[in-house]
C-alpha cells in the first residue's frame, strides 16, 4: 500500500540511513524528510536522493509548530528521529536537550493529532533504562524494566517517551516506542565513537579513552536498526515499547582495541582521559518482544565483518568525514576535552 510518512531528523545519521532504507524496500512510499540542519544534520547524507519525486526534504525546526503543522497534512504516519542525542554535550549544556526532546516532540503530538496520523513511531534509546552492573552478565533491558536516566540526554528522551505513552492512554493516539542500543554504521557524525576513532586514527592522532574502559555497550548496526523500525511500523502494537538490540556487546576498551588492530595501530594511540560524570556502566538489550512479535532479529550486526565494514567506509569517504569533523565538533571537543565513549 502506498503510504507518505514524515520523518524528522531525516539529515542525521540513523534518519537518513531510514530514509534510504525505506526508499529501497518501499519504493511507492513517499518521505516527507523535516531537519533543522543543525550541527549533526547534514544534506549531504541525502544527495544520492537528489531528484527523488518521492523524497521532500523541508528544513524546518520541530519545535516551530508554525512550521509543522502544516507538514502533517495528507501524513499516514510520523517517525520521529529529531533529537539532541550527544552526552557530553548535555551535560555541559542541558537546555537543548529539554526544547528539542521534549517540547519538540510535544509539538509533533500535538500536531499529529490534530491532523489525524495514523501512526506515531518515537525512536528512543537504551539510556532511559540506566545502567546495570558489569558483574551481571545475565541482566538486560526489557520493556518493563523501570526508566531510570542518569544524564540529562538519557532524562530528556524519558521525558519525551513518557509525552508519548501519554498521548496514546489520553487521546487514543496511536503510538509506539522503539529503544535501541549503540548504533554504528555509514554517516555518523564524527562526535560519537567509532567515526571519532577512525578518524582520528587516519590523521595521525591518538584516540580518547573514559576512566577504565571497562564500560559495556550493546552495538547495533544501523540498517538493522533501520529494517526493526520499519517493521515496528508497519506490525507493531499500538501503545507498546519494542526494544532494538544488536547481541552485540563489547567494553569500551574491547572497541578500542579492535579499531586500533582494523587500523594497524597499538595501544600507544589510546590517551586516556577523565571519566565522564555519571558514566553508566552497562548496557544490555533483551529484544525478544520484537523477535517473538515482529519476527525481526539483527542480521548485519556482527563482529568482526560490521565493524571492518563501517570502518571501511569512513577510510573510503574522507572528504565527507573532513568536511563534517570542522566547525561546532572541533570547538565543543577542544574546549571540552570530551571522550564519545
Amino acid at each position: 500500500m502506498s503510504r507518505t510518512i514524515l520523518v524528522t531528523g531525516g539529515a542525521g545519521f540513523i534518519g537518513s540511513n531510514f530514509v534510504r532504507f525505506v526508499r529501497e524496500q518501499r519504493p511507492d512510499w513517499t518521505i516527507m524528510n523535516l531537519d533543522a540542519l543543525t550541527y549533526s544534520g547534514n544534506l549531504e547524507n541525502l544527495a544520492d536522493l537528489d531528484g527523488d519525486a518521492r523524497h521532500r526534504f523541508v528544513r524546518g525546526d520541530i519545535r516551530d509548530a508554525g512550521a509543522v503543522r502544516p507538514l502533517m497534512d495528507g501524513v499516514d504516519a510520523v517517525v520521529h528521529f529529531a533529537a539532541e542525542s550527544h552526552v557530553d554535550r548535555s551535560i555541559h549544556d542541558s537546555a537543548p536537550f529539554i526544547t528539542t526532546n521534549v517540547q519538540g516532540t510535544q509539538v509533533l503530538l500535538d500536531a499529529a493529532r490534530d491532523a489525524g496520523v495514523g501512526r506515531f513511531v518515537h525512536v528512543s534509546t537504551d539510556e532511559v533504562y540506566g545502567s546495570l552492573p558489569l558483574d551481571r552478565p545475565d541482566l538486560a533491558f526489557t520493556e518493563q524494566t523501570p526508566l531510570a536516566p542518569n544524564s540529562p540526554y538519557a532524562a530528556s528522551k524519558a521525558a519525551s517517551d513518557l509525552l508519548v505513552r501519554a498521548a496514546h492512554h489520553t487521546f487514543g493516539m496511536d503510538t509506539v516506542i522503539t529503544r535501541c542500543s549503540n548504533n554504528f554504521g555509514p554517516f555518523q557524525f564524527p562526535e560519537k565513537v567509532i567515526p571519532l576513532f577512525v578518524t582520528n586514527l587516519i590523521r595521525g592522532e591518538p584516540v580518547p579513552l573514559y576512566g577504565d574502559g571497562k564500560n559495556v555497550r550493546d552495538w547495533l548496526h544501523v540498517e538493522d536498526h533501520c529494517e526493526a523500525i520499519l517493521a515496528v511500523l508497519e506490525r507493531g502494537r499500538a501503545g507498546e515499547v519494542y526494544n532494538i538490540g544488536g547481541n552485540n556487546e563489547r567494553s569500551n576498551l574491547e572497541l578500542t582495541r579492535e579499531i586500533l588492530r582494523l587500523m594497524g595501530a597499538g595501544d600507544e594511540m589510546i590517551r586516556p582521559v577523565a571519566d565522564r560524570p555519571g558514566h553508566d556502566r552497562r548496557y544490555a538489550i533483551d529484544a525478544s518482544k520484537i523477535r517473538d512479535e515482529l519476527g525481526w532479529a539483527p542480521t548485519r550486526s556482527a563482529w568482526p565483518e560490521a565493524l571492518e565494514a563501517t570502518v571501511a567506509w569512513y577510510r573510503e569517504h574522507e572528504p565527507w568525514w573532513r568536511r563534517v569533523r570542522s566547525g561546532e565538533y572541533r570547538e565543543f571537543h577542544l574546549n571540552h576535552d570530551a571522550s564519545p565513549a
